[in-house]
């Protein structure tokens, strides 16, 4: 298992403890190295204490959504398009629209 990658997150962000963007790639990293409840750790925190970051709602979502936590996904969801919405983010939109209406989709046809 590659753990360089995640060694030199964990050194950068013990010197910028509060920088999203090393926060998300600290969440990103613990997903690709499946530690799924340590990259929900990072991606929750993001959401809680830097919520305009927008790039994390989808994610998140996605993560809440393989855990099956279908109704955590959905807030998230929407969370995030209003975000979005707010910061005139149309592309962040339109990614958090499509996977919103498509687990909604598969909700009503449970």
């Amino acid at each position: 298992m590659q753990t360089g990658r995640l060694e030199k997150l964990l050194e950068f962000i013990t010197n910028e403890p509060d920088d999203p963007f090393l926060k998300y790639a600290l969440a990103t990293e613990y997903l690709r190295l499946n530690q799924a409840d340590k990259a929900l750790e990072y991606y929750e925190n993001l959401v809680t204490n830097h919520p305009t970051y927008v790039g994390t709602y989808y994610h998140l979502g996605k993560l809440y959504e393989a855990l099956n936590r279908k109704d955590d996904a959905v807030n998230t969801y929407e969370a995030g398009m209003k975000i979005s919405r707010e910061q005139r983010d149309n592309h962040a939109f339109s990614e958090l629209q499509a996977v919103y209406n498509q687990l909604k989709d598969l909700d009503d046809d449970d």
